[in-house]
C-alpha cells in the first residue's frame, strides 16, 4: 500500500488487512452492551461478600474467582471501547463508549474495595490452613503472599480510612503541576527555517530542536525555558509539595524513607537504585567523549543543549516498505529461535496490527489487548528506519503479553512496569546488532550508530541523572530543606554538568529543565526506563553468545507473568539486577560504540 499521500486517508479507505482485528473482540456493538450488562451484574455479586471474604475458605476462594471474572470482563469492555476510539477519534460513538467504559471500571474498584483489608485480617497460618482446606486456593499462593508481605506497613483501619480519603487531596501537587504545565502555559512564537511565525508547544518543541538551524534551535530553546522560569516558584512549589506528600505517605507506613516505600510496592530492594547511580557515575567518560564527537560533528565551537537533538549524521534515505520491515525484522530477530518467529510471523498475518495512519487516528504507537484478546499494536507506519524498530518494539510487547497469557492463569496474566520494558528494547538490540552487521554503506552505519548511541544516552544516562535528581531533592526535605526553585536549579545544573562533561556549555536555562519534567511527580519511577533497557541489551548478548539455552531462559521470563516478583523472574533469565553487572555491561557495549563511531566520523 502506498502510505506516502498528502491527503489522509479515512479510516474505511484502509484495506482490511492493515488494520487490526477488533472484531474477534466483540462482532458488533451490541455484544458489548451485553458484557457491559454483566459486569455490573457481578459487581453486584461480590458486594454480598463485603465483610465475609475471610469467613471461611470457601468464601475467600468463591470471592477471588469472582473478583477475577469480573475484573475480565470490565477489562474487555474498556480495551475494545478504547480501541476503537483509537481508530478515530472524531467518533463520538467510541467516545461515549469509553467514557461509560471508564464510569464501570470506576464502579468494579469501588465495589471490590474492601477485599485486600479483608485479606490483611488473615494472619500467615491461618491462610495456610485456608489453603490446604481449599486445594484450589494454592494457585492464589503469590498473589495472597503479596498482599501479606505488606502486613507491616498497613494500618488501623481508621487509620487507613484517613489515608484513602487523604489520596484525593495529595494529588493536588501533580494536578496543579499537569494544569499549569499542559493547559495555562503559554510559549511564543519563533520563526522556523523558512520565516513562518511558529507558536512553541510541547508536541512541537522537540522537532524544533532537531531543525538542522541552529538559529530556529536556539530560538525554540530559549523561548521554553525563558517561559518556565517565569514560573519557577509556582513550579518549585508542586515539586515540593509532591515530595513532601511521598514522604508523609512513607513515614505513615512505617517506612525508613520515601525511596523505600516506593520500591517496596513492587518488592526491590533499594540498591537496585543505588548500583543504577554508581554504575553510571563510574561510565561518564564514554558519555563525555560522545558529546565530543557530537560537537566535532556539527563543527560548532562550542556545544550547547539546544544542540542536543539535531541529527549529527546525514539521514540515511531509506524507504522500507511495510512488508519489508516485515522480513527485515524476521531476519533481526533470527536468533531468537522458532517457536519465537512463529508467534510474531502470526502477529504479522494475524491482523494483530493497525499499520497506517488515517485522519482521526491516534499518533504514536503501541501494544494494547486483554487476557482474552490478541495482543494488539498500534502503529502510524511511514517507512523509515525508526518505524521498522518501532514495529519490532511493540511486537517485543505484545508477544511478551501473548506468552504471559498463554502460560498463566488470568491472576498472573500481566507484568509489572519493572519487566514492561524489557522484551521490546530486546528485539531492538537484536535488530540493530543484525542491521549494523548488514549495512551497506559507513553513511547507513553511522545513521544506525547514532539512532542507537541516542537510545543509550535518553534511557540510561538521561534517566539515570532523573533518578538521581528524584533520590537527591527527597533526601533533602527528609533531611530538613527547603526546596526553593534555586536550590532546585542550582541541584539541576550541577548534574547537567556531571553527566555531559567538559564538551557541553551547561547554561542558566537547562538549570529550568526540572520544571517541565512529569516523571519527577511519579514517585521512583524513572529508573526503571534505565534498569529495563540494561536488562535488555545482557539478555540480548546472551541470547546472540550462548543461543538456544539463553533463548529457551527468555521465553521462560516471557512466559512467567506475575507469577512471582519482578527481580526473580530476570534473575531466572540470567539477570540480576541486585547487581551492578546488567549495568555495567550496557555501558561497556555504549562505550564500545562510542569507539566505533569515532572511528567513522
Amino acid at each position: 500500500m502506498d502510505n506516502e499521500k498528502t491527503v489522509l486517508l479515512e479510516r474505511n479507505e484502509i484495506p482490511n488487512e492493515y488494520k487490526w482485528d477488533l472484531e474477534a473482540m466483540y462482532e458488533n456493538n451490541e455484544l458489548w452492551e451485553e458484557d457491559f450488562k454483566k459486569v455490573k451484574v457481578l459487581a453486584d455479586e461480590i458486594e454480598v461478600y463485603s465483610g465475609k471474604t475471610v469467613e471461611s475458605s470457601k468464601n475467600l476462594m468463591k470471592v477471588l474467582v469472582l473478583k477475577d471474572n469480573l475484573y475480565r470482563l470490565s477489562y474487555n469492555v474498556l480495551v475494545y471501547a478504547r480501541m476503537r476510539s483509537d481508530e478515530d477519534s472524531r467518533n463520538s460513538t467510541y467516545q461515549a463508549l469509553t467514557d461509560r467504559a471508564m464510569g464501570l471500571a470506576a464502579l468494579v474498584q469501588a465495589k471490590t474495595s474492601f477485599i485486600i483489608p479483608e485479606i490483611l485480617a488473615l494472619d500467615e497460618s491461618e491462610m495456610e490452613k485456608y489453603i490446604s482446606e481449599e486445594k484450589d486456593l494454592e494457585v492464589y499462593r503469590h498473589f495472597l503472599d503479596t498482599i501479606l508481605r505488606k502486613k507491616d506497613h498497613v494500618l488501623s483501619q481508621r487509620e487507613e480510612e484517613l489515608l484513602a480519603q487523604m489520596s484525593e487531596v495529595s494529588e493536588s501537587p501533580q494536578n496543579t503541576f499537569s494544569m499549569l504545565n499542559n493547559a495555562d502555559i503559554k510559549f511564543t512564537s519563533i520563526e522556523d527555517e523558512s520565516g513562518n511565525k511558529v507558536e512553541i508547544t510541547h508536541g512541537n518543541f522537540i522537532p524544533l530542536m532537531e531543525s538542522k538551524d541552529r538559529r530556529v534551535r536556539k530560538d525554540a530553546y530559549d523561548n521554553l525555558y525563558n517561559t518556565y522560569g517565569k514560573y519557577k516558584n509556582t513550579f518549585a512549589a508542586t515539586l515540593n509539595g509532591c515530595v513532601k506528600k511521598n514522604i508523609f505517605f512513607a513515614k505513615a507506613r512505617n517506612y525508613n524513607t520515601s525511596i523505600e516505600a516506593a520500591l517496596d510496592e513492587n518488592n526491590i530492594p533499594v540498591s537496585v537504585y543505588d548500583n543504577l547511580l554508581k554504575s553510571v557515575n563510574n561510565n561518564l567518560e564514554s558519555m563525555h567523549k560522545y558529546m565530543d564527537i557530537r560537537k566535532r560533528a556539527l563543527g560548532v565551537d562550542e556545544l550547547h543543549m539546544y544542540d542536543i537533538y539535531t541529527p549529527i549524521v546525514k539521514d540515511a534515505d531509506i524507504k522500507v516498505p511495510y512488508e519489508k520491515a516485515q522480513e527485515i525484522i524476521i531476519e533481526g530477530l533470527h536468533p531468537l529461535g522458532d517457536k519465537y518467529l512463529d508467534v510474531l510471523k502470526e502477529g504479522f498475518n494475524n491482523r494483530w496490527i493497525d499499520v497506517y495512519e488515517n485522519r482521526g487516528k491516534r499518533s504514536g504507537a503501541y501494544s494494547f489487548g486483554t487476557y482474552d484478546s490478541k495482543p494488539f499494536v498500534l502503529l502510524n507506519y511511514h517507512e523509515t528506519l525508526d518505524n521498522v524498530f518501532t514495529i519490532a518494539h511493540e511486537m517485543g510487547h505484545s508477544i511478551h503479553s501473548y506468552f504471559t497469557i498463554k502460560n498463566q492463569p488470568y491472576i498472573y496474566g500481566s507484568y509489572s512496569i519493572f519487566l514492561a520494558e524489557i522484551a521490546s528494547t530486546t528485539n531492538e538490540a537484536l535488530l540493530m546488532n543484525h542491521m549494523l552487521k548488514n549495512a551497506k554503506d559507513n553513511n547507513e552505519k553511522l545513521y544506525l550508530l547514532n539512532h542507537y548511541l541516542e537510545q543509550f544516552r535518553g534511557t540510561i544516562y538521561r534517566q539515570t541523572m532523573f533518578a538521581e535528581f528524584e533520590r537527591d531533592i527527597h533526601e533533602y526535605v527528609e533531611n530538613g530543606g527547603a526546596l526553593t526553585a534555586e536550590y532546585l536549579s542550582d541541584s539541576y545544573k550541577k548534574l547537567n554538568e556531571k553527566y555531559y562533561g567538559p564538551n557541553m556549555v551547561v547554561d542558566d536555562k537547562i538549570a529550568m529543565e526540572w520544571a517541565r519534567i512529569p516523571h519527577f511527580y511519579y514517585n521512583y519511577y524513572v529508573f526503571q526506563y534505565a534498569t529495563g533497557f540494561s536488562s535488555a541489551i545482557s539478555l540480548s548478548e546472551k541470547i546472540l553468545k550462548e543461543g538456544s539455552k539463553a533463548v529457551d531462559s527468555y521465553i521462560d521470563f516471557l512466559s512467567s507473568g506475575d507469577s512471582d516478583y519482578a527481580i526473580n523472574v530476570l534473575k531466572k533469565a540470567g539477570v540480576d539486577m541486585t547487581t551492578s553487572q546488567p549495568i555495567d555491561k550496557a555501558l561497556k557495549l555504549f562505550g564500545e560504540l562510542v569507539e566505533e563511531m569515532d572511528k567513522l566520523i
